[in-house]
């Protein structure tokens, strides 16, 4: 073999233009080894079908073209659209325009109405707390009540009863404590001569830590307390009360901030905003576990002490 011969590849035998890689290793399954032209015979071919250029470039800049290029435009797949040249600077796309339209971005629902801010509640009065307490929607209980629950009774009563949060009844009528919860809290209150109807001594305001009813009538969630915690503290600045009575855990745990339990709070005097609270247990509770209105009765009587 001379020294032209020994620089001239041996075939690929892997070069199929015209056999996919299925066929090629079916092909090698059976036996059959498959032919192709050596690299340099492509080139010729390839180069002989261009046209004549007469300003071809000097023979040393022919001999230093890599071969690799006209074998892999000799394999292109038929009827491939080749690549596009890249745009002139004049046929180049212009940079997108900085110009920033003046129209305002769209609000979000969630943002689109919000509860004042607590500055701002601790200023109001009765009539505007109210409103204000009506058009909240600072959380997403807003979304499935029927009436917000703003309180009931006298605004010049000696006492204040806070619950928790209103369920299906008081969802539907908008008032707190009614159905056998409400039944069994008037009959609380009126053995110790009071009722949510009377006035001074004899009256008791009533209000939920909660405005609108969960779903489901859930345990009241940390967030939705915050929300309508500033509520609450203006009601009592308002009412300005001899005695709060917090009925059940989650008023307990809005007014005095603690997570002890009821039966560790009770028998205690304990304060909010400087009016004297009294724990005991909710009526709802006391409906399923009759044994312990003893202690609530105890409860009562401690409120009337102090």
């Amino acid at each position: 073999m001379s020294e032209h011969d020994a620089s001239i590849p041996a075939p690929d035998t892997g070069f199929v233009p015209q056999l996919d890689a299925r066929q090629r290793a079916m092909l090698a399954e059976m036996g059959v080894r498959v032919w192709a032209p050596p690299p340099v015979a492509v080139a010729q071919v390839a180069d002989a079908d261009r046209p004549t250029d007469k300003a071809r470039p000097p023979a040393a800049a022919q001999t230093a073209a890599p071969v690799a290029t006209p074998v892999a435009r000799a394999v292109e797949s038929p009827g491939r659209t080749p690549p596009k040249p890249a745009p002139t600077s004049t046929q180049r796309a212009a940079p997108p325009s900085t110009h920033r339209s003046s129209a305002p971005a769209p609000t979000s629902p969630a943002s689109a109405s919000l509860a004042p801010p607590a500055e701002g509640i601790a200023q109001m009065d009765w009539s505007q707390l109210e409103a204000a307490v009506a058009g909240c929607r600072a959380c997403a209980l807003c979304e499935g009540r029927r009436h917000t629950v703003f309180g009931a009774g006298s605004t010049a009563a000696d006492w204040m009863v806070v619950g928790e949060a209103p369920g299906e009844n008081e969802d539907r009528e908008g008032q707190p404590f009614v159905g056998p919860s409400g039944e069994l809290l008037d009959n609380m209150l009126r053995a110790v001569g009071r009722s949510r109807s009377g006035s001074g001594a004899q009256g008791a305001y009533i209000a939920n830590v909660l405005k609108c009813r969960p779903p489901s009538n859930r345990n009241p969630q940390p967030a939705e307390v915050a929300q309508c915690e500033p509520y609450l503290a203006r009601q009592v600045a308002l009412l300005q009360p001899k005695i709060i009575l917090a009925m059940g855990r989650f008023a307990v745990q809005s007014l005095l901030q603690t997570d002890e339990p009821i039966g560790k709070l009770r028998g205690r005097v304990h304060h909010y905003q400087g009016v004297p609270v009294i724990v005991t247990y909710h009526p709802a509770y006391l409906l399923r576990t009759p044994a312990d209105k003893a202690k609530a009765w105890a409860d009562l009587c401690l409120a009337l002490s102090v």
